[in-house]
């Protein structure tokens, strides 16, 4: 049984879907405001494998990632900093228009894309556009209101958190006592309390509304979107663990207040990829980006293997070091399996491989254990009473969930003469052919072990071996 860290009960839970074999996951998406960094991308290599676990377990998955192009402030929050996509236009000298925030959108959400490609994370169903959603935010908006979850003031429409007790259930944030003292003497004075939110802005360049133009908050966006593609109460909301004190505690008091149903059942956060003892972002400049890492030789799946090496949910720090050593290990594993023979001559005992199986679905049912999957794939490359071709199977049905792509993916490799290898790694190549000549198999997968372990891999063509440097 699949089990899952819960952040709404802080528990790891075993996981059962509301409908049978169908699953319903929202991913919060970027805002396309510039490139993706690495740090971002951890949440949906994450969301990614949960995804893979979920499919390898036979449910059929609906995955939602929205693209917020309006409405997330700089400080991610309703009292600090400009609209990002605002900062965006300015940064590229583009008017203050609806069209050229589109246009810029467009463009960081195609380069979105080509990243997650890159990274071999499966497409959503649908990535929903904020702006193409105004309709149902204002829908939304509106039942808060007559429900009285809601007031207006001066310079927008607000939720008013003191009407949802529960508000910060989600990671236990609790209210403390100097939040209520600040509720008249923060940055909007006009607010009800501190930790009341913005629903909607007004500003005469945004979206016509029954209260006046302006835009949506960053908030109402994702559970309008959520609950639009996924219905009103959904299996699992992903997202990074910044969310939670504040977006994901907003998405579920606006939300739950309107429904009077739970939002999502599991809430699943990642947690940030750390340099110099900080978490990357944009807003502190050191910021890498997935092209940054192709511009220096790594392969964008090393980045997703070196990733995979620690929990989803522990901070992983990045270092140049960390992600070559990683490279090296993703590459040795690639040459590794593309060296293992599609036939072998006789079958490996059904028992052991059922073990493997197992172990496998033990590790991955247990939150994701990627580190241990990885470990468990070395484990049975190593194992000589399994054959080639059942390790290449058991492989590739690991690699569904991992999505490393294991089988297609190529490093440039330069074949190697005999002649120019050490003199100990031409003596193991030349007993390998005797044995292979003799039929002796086992001889020879034990010399090709060798060889490998020494930093080479070996290639079995018509004209001869043909050796690359792992």
């Amino acid at each position: 049984m699949l089990k899952l860290t819960n952040t709404l009960t802080g528990k790891k839970e075993e996981f059962e879907p509301l409908h049978d074999k169908e699953v319903g996951m929202y991913t919060c998406g970027p805002t396309v405001y510039n490139f993706a960094h690495i740090g971002n991308l951890r949440s949906y290599v994450f969301a990614d494998v949960l995804r893979r676990s979920l499919e390898w377990e036979g449910f059929k998955v609906k995955q939602i990632i929205n693209i917020t192009d309006v409405g997330h402030l700089t400080g991610d929050s309703d009292e600090s900093g400009e609209d990002k996509m605002v900062k965006a236009l300015k940064r590229e000298g583009k008017p203050q228009t609806k069209e050229a925030m589109r246009e810029i959108a467009d463009f960081y959400f195609e380069k979105f894309k080509e990243d997650i490609t890159k990274l071999n994370i499966e497409l959503p169903e649908k990535f929903p556009f904020a702006t193409d959603h105004i309709d149902d935010y204002i829908k939304l908006i509106e039942i808060l209101l007559e429900k009285g979850f809601a007031y207006k003031i001066s310079d927008g429409i607000y939720f008013d958190t003191s009407k949802f007790p529960e508000y910060g259930k989600l990671g236990n944030i609790k209210l403390e006592a100097e939040d209520q003292t600040q509720s008249r003497v923060g940055v909007n004075t006009e607010k009800k309390n501190f930790r009341d939110f913005s629903l909607w802005k007004f500003g005469e360049n945004g979206w016509v509304s029954p209260w006046g133009k302006g835009f949506p908050g960053w908030h109402i966006e994702c559970s309008a979107m959520a609950m639009k593609y996924l219905g009103e109460t959904f299996d699992i909301h992903t997202g990074g663990i910044d969310h939670i004190p504040t977006h994901h505690n907003n998405e579920i008091a606006q939300s739950e207040s309107a429904t009077g149903k739970p939002l999502a059942r599991y809430w699943l956060h990642n947690a940030h990829v750390i340099t110099d003892g900080a978490k990357m972002a944009k807003s502190e400049d050191n910021f890498i980006q997935l092209n940054t890492l192709i511009e220096r030789g790594i392969h964008p799946l090393a980045y997703r293997y070196w990733l995979q090496q620690a929990r989803y949910n522990s901070p992983i720090n990045f270092t140049w070091e960390a992600v070559e050593a990683a490279q090296v290990g993703f590459k040795r594993l690639v040459q590794q399996f593309a060296n293992l023979a599609i036939q072998s001559p006789s079958p490996s005992d059904v028992g052991r491989l059922e073990e493997y199986r197992a172990k496998f679905k033990d590790f991955t049912e247990d939150d994701l254990n990627t580190p241990e999957a990885l470990a468990l794939i070395w484990e049975l490359l190593r194992d000589e009473s399994v054959i080639d071709s059942d390790k290449r199977n058991l492989i590739l049905d690991f690699d569904k969930v991992l999505g490393l792509n294991i089988q297609n993916t190529n490093f440039p490799t330069e074949n190697i003469g005999v002649k120019d290898l050490p003199e100990e790694i031409q003596q193991m190549i030349s007993e390998r052919g005797e044995a292979r000549k003799n039929k002796d198999f086992q001889k020879s997968d034990k010399l090709r072990e060798k060889i490998i372990s020494a930093g080479y891999s070996v290639e079995d063509k018509p004209a001869g071996p043909e050796i690359y440097k792992i």
